[in-house]
């Protein structure tokens, strides 16, 4: 039975009559696509894509880890909810100072996950289902354990300028001292986003981990590599990519002295150590890193282009103001990511929130959608990043905010979409969003309400399917 409070009941009917109303209307394309067109390439256009965070998905062998044996056994769960695809948090060969996030080689898979084989047969198995798999892509930066950095640190030739370098500001008290820092610059993990190299005498930037090194993007071998990557997925069957922090890839080009300037301060904070002490003009949403992100549809297209099937797509991770955010969009000339990330439903909305704010938080992002064709909506409710509904808006929203998530017209992004009250959690604690907008004909909404409560942190034994 729905647990729908009463202070909300109307909220259904309210958004219900605005579907249907020049609220949602807005002069935008038409987003009732028919998916099975293969000549409007409109698969992913109301598509449901469920993330998967394999190592606490499915354990096939009994190590107490995920691997994609586990997620195969599991495909026919997603099939059956309705799901179009599913992108995976990153796979590959990692020392996991970030949970995959520091990539040491692209090309690899993560032993703990299984093997190419392994890979190979769950790419079968979920087209055999009519399953799109999406690879989650980190461009911005490698593990520190990359052979490229080692090569780079060692200044190997072809490799000196792979990643962000410089000798840093002589220290003002003493010229023999271990230069300063190249600028002010604050890593998302709080400190100074440079590093020493002790091999180099030089420091690197890293907008995240010190054992996250930022590639450089504006050395061409670079952008070649990291093409010459999704190819490579690409070729073993993928279906596109969800790109991970993509505002970052850019930082301002050094002046004619060779420096980089300080970012101002926010204001917002005292904290020297705290990212939100300065304003990220300078290392954020830089005109080139939307251009990086056209070349990138440019690979997946023009591989669609030589070797048919359904068009690839791109998801772009971006927290980015309203105004930048549409531009990865594309633009009259140029396609961009068919998936810019819609992160309001969770930067916006507070747990007392009203209906009017929430109609108005939906609002926004149509009215600021670009007038192309070819571009959709996309409502992410939670992600790997975030607390669960349960935890930000209260275990009596879980079922009123999937029901308004699947009348939302486009592309749905969803992980432990069910949401269910024992899914609270901790501050810190890794979780995920739910997004749906297939028809409750689908069978979805109803299997989301009944699953037990002994799967809805994953997969964790062999015995508990869902019914």
């Amino acid at each position: 039975m729905l647990n729908i409070p009463t202070r909300w009941c109307n909220l259904t009917v309210i958004l219900l009559i605005a579907a249907q109303s020049s609220a949602f209307s807005l002069e935008k394309p038409n987003y009732n696509v028919d998916k099975s067109d293969p000549i409007q390439n409109c698969w992913w256009k109301s598509g449901v894509f469920y993330q998967i965070y394999p190592r606490s998905f499915m354990d096939s062998n009994g190590d107490g880890i995920g691997d994609l044996r586990g997620i195969i056994e599991r495909l026919d769960y997603l099939h059956d909810n309705g799901i179009d695809g599913f992108w995976l948090s990153p796979i590959f060969k990692s020392p996991m100072a970030d949970f995959g996030y520091d990539i040491s080689d692209y090309f690899a898979i993560q032993p703990e996950y299984g093997t190419m084989d392994d890979f190979d047969a769950l790419v079968a198995a979920a087209n055999d289902r009519g399953l799109a798999v999406i690879l989650d892509f980190v461009p911005n930066h490698t593990s520190d354990e990359h052979e490229w950095f080692k090569k780079s640190e060692m200044r190997e030739p072809g490799y000196e300028n792979f990643y962000v370098w410089h000798p840093g500001r002589p220290h003002p008290q003493d010229k023999s001292a271990r230069p300063l820092p190249p600028s002010n610059w604050v890593s998302f993990f709080r400190g100074s986003a440079w590093q020493w190299s002790e091999l180099r005498k030089e420091y690197y930037l890293h907008q995240f981990s010190i054992k996250q090194p930022d590639l450089n993007y504006r050395n061409p071998a670079v952008v070649e590599k990291m093409k010459e990557v999704m190819r490579f997925w690409l070729a073993r069957g993928v279906a596109g990519y969800r790109i991970d922090a993509v505002p970052t890839l850019f930082e301002v080009a050094q002046d004619v002295n060779g420096q980089y300037p300080d970012e101002p301060l926010s204001g917002n904070t005292n904290d020297p150590e705290d990212p939100g002490y300065l304003v990220h003009i300078f290392t954020q949403d830089r005109n080139e890193t939307l251009d990086m992100v056209y070349q990138w549809r440019a690979v997946t297209d023009q591989f669609q282009q030589e070797h048919g099937g359904r068009e690839r797509i791109i998801m772009a991770e971006t927290y980015s103001p309203i105004e930048i955010a549409m531009r990865y969009y594309g633009n009259d000339t140029v396609p961009g990511a068919q998936i810019p990330f819609n992160f309001h439903l969770i930067t916006d909305l507070k747990q007392n929130m009203s209906a009017i704010e929430l109609q108005s938080t939906i609002e926004y992002w149509l009215e600021h959608m670009p007038k192309l064709n070819s571009v959709v909506p996309n409502w992410v409710l939670g992600n790997h990043d975030q607390h669960r509904v349960a935890s930000r808006f209260g275990n009596d929203m879980i079922d009123i905010m999937n029901m308004i998530l699947l009348s939302l017209p486009g592309v749905s992004v969803t992980y432990n979409w069910i949401q269910q009250p024992a899914m609270l959690v901790q501050k810190n604690t890794s979780t995920q969003h739910g997004t749906l907008n297939e028809p409750p004909s689908s069978g979805i909404l109803q299997r989301m309400l009944d699953f037990p409560p002994e799967i809805i942190h994953g997969f964790l034994s062999h015995q508990t399917l869902p019914k």
